[in-house]
């Protein structure tokens, strides 16, 4: 009988691993949006200090991605008074409720 309790256990810690595993590669997926850079401040009015965000429809509904602050402040000067057409590559994390994006080397990219 102990065997057997002994094997259950082992057997969920096993399953335990490789389900926190697969969310780990999960979340660590590197993803391209398409969609509208633009500025939450200026062109949004849903921040007090200028952010860079892009604008990805999903169906019906507009998602907003923050970007990281590099990237932000990297991008922000093209974007600042004007919205522009383009996609960003990188990581996507939730931080303070709100979805942020970690840019990777290059991953911003403006339609002409």
């Amino acid at each position: 009988m102990r065997a057997v309790k002994l094997t259950g256990m082992a057997l969920a810690l096993a399953c335990a691993l490789v389900v926190s595993i697969r969310a780990a590669e999960k979340a660590d997926k590197e993803v391209t949006l398409k969609g509208t850079i633009t500025c939450a401040k200026c062109d949004l009015n849903v921040e007090k200090a200028c952010t860079t965000v892009i604008q990805v429809k999903d169906g019906d509904k507009t998602v907003t991605y923050y970007f990281d602050d590099a990237s932000g402040k990297e991008n922000h000067k093209t974007i600042c008074k004007e919205a522009k057409k383009g996609s960003v590559t990188g990581v996507v994390s939730e931080k303070d409720g709100k979805k942020v994006i970690t840019v990777s080397k290059d991953g911003v990219k403006f339609d002409k």
